[in-house]
């Protein structure tokens, strides 16, 4: 049976989800209660048995977007072993989410402020057929893509940089300047791999970029257009916003010290 609550102490718990977002409204809770905050929040809740729990996350995720390692901070006033917190809030939620670790952190921690980077893969596939088995899991495209006119102008977007071309209208970020770290594009078969890193996202980033990307590796448009479209610094220049369904939140990246998870079994599973 779990142990009475300790009320004169708070423990900040942590937690490592994954989740398929093709069912969801997104991360961040909303009235429909379609979200997956919303499903995790309940199950914590119900597992707790002490009243509501509030978590926040290291980085919100739109509709149809997928979470392999998303992180999220809670405080309680339960003593439970971490692995208990992974079984009993598993227990409650649907087959399409689940908690893959929970760790005691400090109560200084903070699931996003103390995120030095964020982390995202796009996965892609490439054939005249659209996709079957993994629809919902990939983006499509049925022209032929090239590799080196993607990863030239990728370069362009490297560093900090004014944003706005790729910010979506409904964007609450207080400002479009974020530094890109790093911008990977790989391809094993007909599927590609296009993976981010950057201090933050701004609502639809890289969505925005990767229909810039798709046109330049189609040949729609020329390696150089993307420079011309992050200096035009508006939404007008970009191209469409593409498809969420091969976008996967990977996670954020924390100070080693404080040895939190880097990576779920999902990782090796993702083209």
């Amino acid at each position: 049976m779990p142990s009475s609550p300790l009320e004169s102490s708070r423990t900040r718990i942590a937690l490592g989800v994954s989740y398929n977002g093709r069912g969801y409204d997104g991360w961040q809770s909303q009235p429909s209660g379609r979200t997956v905050q919303d499903q995790l929040e309940r199950a914590l809740t119900r597992f707790s048995a002490h009243g509501a729990v509030n978590t926040l996350c290291a980085g919100r995720t739109d509709a149809g977007v997928h979470g392999l390692m998303q992180v999220v901070h809670f405080d309680t006033t339960l003593e439970r072993p971490e692995n208990a917190w992974v079984r009993g809030t598993n227990s409650f939620l649907p087959d399409d989410i689940a908690v893959q670790w929970a760790r005691e952190v400090p109560q200084s921690f903070h699931a996003r402020a103390s995120a030095r980077s964020r982390r995202y893969a796009y996965v892609l596939l490439e054939s005249p057929v659209r996709p079957s088995a993994d629809t919902g899991q990939v983006g499509w495209v049925f022209r032929p893509l090239a590799l080196e006119p993607m990863a030239q102008a990728a370069q362009a977007l490297l560093g900090e940089h004014d944003f706005s071309s790729f910010r979506a209208a409904r964007c609450q970020a207080h400002s479009p300047v974020k530094r890109l770290m790093r911008l990977d594009i790989s391809r094993r078969g007909s599927y590609w791999r296009f993976e981010f890193e950057a201090t933050a996202f701004l609502h639809h980033m890289i969505r925005n970029i990767m229909g810039c990307l798709i046109a330049i590796g189609s040949s729609s448009r020329p390696a150089a257009w993307m420079t011309e479209v992050l200096n035009a610094r508006s939404r007008d220049a970009a191209a469409p916003t593409f498809s969420p369904d091969g976008l996967y939140f990977l996670g954020p990246v924390y100070d080693a010290g404080l040895a939190l998870p880097e990576r779920t079994p999902a990782f090796d599973w993702l083209p």
